[in-house]
């Protein structure tokens, strides 16, 4: 809806920030005057914060008077033009622990900015939603957390595949959206290996959350099987909701390019604006 009276789109400002290993983190600030909530969007393997549907939540966000700040970690691979893969060797270096550091390399930046208003939350996809799991289980600052097919264990390859990534020394990472071929290093499945059962174990994470979660996973997920989401929120029990959407796929039916959602983004996009307005906005009225 546009013309007069009517809301305008609010343009988003860019921010760079120096985040693990000395790599830059890239991200966007989308700022609403008066809002007492913001929500920092975290994005997945192989993801980016302006792919696909993630700009289109961030926009319905803004619309219901919440703040939102997104951004793209330092082992991303995606370059200066936030839209392309051109930094392979980010990529190939990136873990699970730079992860964690760039998110709280961002919230430390947006608490001295401002840009956190009086209460926060925290949604993520795929890894993405695995990492924010993490951290909203070891940050009491955190107010609420929605996920969207969320992995539940950092321990996502066969042995036979472990075995021959270390004597390789790289896995390759193909992309089908852009036809590219990428390797990644061994830090990733040795922190996997040395940490998924102590300071990377998102199960762990689930039982000890305690602010609101909110869980949305499709029931045709092809690549994160929709049973991680009922584990999810079965070892979290009363202080998780979980969404199941039939039919709805890894992206919720929707391509990077999208013009118009699915009735499946519609429908875990509707629900996560409710959440967030209900247990972010309405603490600060």
């Amino acid at each position: 809806m546009t013309g007069p009276g009517a809301p305008q789109p609010i343009a988003p400002e860019r921010f760079d920030l120096e985040g693990a290993a000395g790599r830059t983190i890239r991200g966007e600030l989308r700022l609403v005057p008066g809002a007492t909530a913001t929500v920092v969007q975290v994005h997945g393997f192989k993801g980016f914060s302006r792919f696909a549907f993630f700009p289109y939540l961030a926009g319905r966000l803004v619309a219901a008077g919440i703040n939102v700040v997104s951004f793209n970690f330092s082992g991303s691979g995606i370059g200066p033009d936030m839209e392309n893969f051109t930094d392979a060797e980010a990529f190939e270096e990136n873990s699970y622990t730079r992860e964690l550091h760039d998110l709280g390399i961002v919230l430390a930046h947006a608490q001295r900015e401002g840009w956190l208003a009086a209460h926060h939350g925290l949604w993520g996809h795929s890894r993405g939603g695995g990492i924010a799991i993490l951290r909203a289980a070891r940050d009491s600052h955190v107010h609420a957390l929605a996920t969207w097919a969320a992995i539940s264990t950092v321990k996502r390859w066969p042995y036979d595949v472990a075995d021959e990534w270390r004597a390789r020394g790289y896995l390759e990472v193909p992309n089908a959206r852009t036809g590219q071929t990428f390797r990644l290093r061994t830090r990733v499945i040795d922190e996997a290996t040395q940490h998924g059962d102590g300071m990377l174990d998102i199960g762990a994470a689930a039982e000890s959350l305690l602010c609101p979660w909110l869980i949305v996973h499709g029931a045709a997920d092809e690549s994160v099987h929709a049973a991680e989401g009922e584990q999810l929120a079965a070892r979290a029990g009363s202080n998780a909701e979980l969404v199941r959407i039939p039919a709805a796929t890894h992206t919720f039916n929707v391509a990077h390019g999208m013009t118009s959602p699915s009735p499946e983004l519609t429908q875990a996009t509707e629900r996560t604006v409710r959440f967030f307005a209900e247990r972010l906005a309405a603490l600060g009225r």
